[in-house]
């Protein structure tokens, strides 16, 4: 494929929504593991140590 500008090239040929959706998404969700990975980890922590005080 070919572009000869910019509007076409994020136009994707009409499939630009769901091809940079696409990205979007999967940017989001590569961005929120990290976080919600280390949420769990306190939260597991959290519980051992107040299964280890009883």
């Amino acid at each position: 494929m070919q572009w000869t500008n910019a509007s076409e090239f994020f136009a994707m040929g009409g499939y630009g929504l769901y091809v940079w959706g696409s990205f979007g998404i999967c940017f989001a969700a590569m961005m929120a593991e990290p976080l919600l990975v280390r949420h769990r980890r306190k939260q597991a922590i959290r519980q051992i140590q107040q299964s280890s005080d009883v």
